[in-house]
């Protein structure tokens, strides 16, 4: 329940990617420390419920929304922006950049985190020049406003990792890969400017998900009064005889 509330809560979150708990049975607690063996039919052998096996993030692809903010970049295929902290280089979906007025780079709107190039350097712009453009494949260029051309900036660091498993959930949409990371190749490229990827969480979906998981725990809370119950009346029936 706690996984999909953090789902709902996010459901407007940019580029946030939904997560899923996995449950398997256990065996009873007598059996797990190892006081009794399986499948002696004793009350110590009535099962142990579910537990949770692992919580896993969902990494489809959000839905695109065009916002038209010249900072804002959302990708199409696969890989990830690099975001630079103190802590290490993290890795996001979500393009919704703003420019630092003192630095001039680019950086994510929660911590002013430097995004990367593809070089490993932050992206740099001037705050007093004029419009900036983002192509298809990541190259940044920036107009000078008395000759009107464009200059090359940068190009946005595009990275993937071998396998998403890799990846680790950090906060303010952040993964922190637990392995290295390799460029995105250049025809592999899919970079749109001026839209954003949207959360991945189906609000629908979420809900039925929820309700779901509510009335199955009302089902083992009653389950286990009924256990309850019915050990109490066994221990006054053997008490009384």
């Amino acid at each position: 329940m706690d996984v999909i509330a953090n789902n709902m809560a996010n459901v407007d979150t940019v580029g946030f990617k939904r997560d899923e708990a996995t449950f398997q049975a256990r065996f009873a607690e007598a059996i797990e420390q190892g006081l009794e063996q399986e499948g002696t039919g004793t009350i110590d052998d009535i099962g142990g419920g579910v537990e949770l096996l692992s919580v896993t993030t969902d990494h489809s692809a959000g839905p695109m929304k065009l916002t038209k903010i010249p900072t804002d970049v959302a990708i199409g295929g696969e890989g990830f922006f690099q975001v630079q902290r103190e802590d290490g280089v993290f890795l996001t979906r979500a393009g919704n950049f703003t420019i630092d007025a003192e630095t001039g780079a680019l950086v994510t709107p929660e911590d002013l985190a430097p995004v990367l190039s593809e070089d490993g350097a932050p992206l740099v712009l001037n705050p007093s020049q004029g419009k900036i453009k983002i192509d298809h494949r990541g190259s940044v260029t920036q107009e000078d406003p008395t000759t009107g051309q464009y200059a090359q900036v940068g190009k946005l660091g595009l990275v993937q990792p071998a396998s998403l498993g890799d990846l680790v959930k950090e906060g303010d949409n952040l993964f922190r890969p637990l392995a290295e990371t390799q460029p995105v190749e250049e025809d592999r490229r899919i970079i749109r400017q001026g839209y954003l990827e949207m959360s991945s969480v189906d609000p629908t979906r979420e809900m039925v998900s929820l309700i779901e998981t509510s009335r199955a725990f009302e089902a083992n809370m009653k389950m286990i009064q009924n256990q309850d119950e019915l050990i109490s009346s066994l221990v006054q029936h053997m008490m009384l005889s």
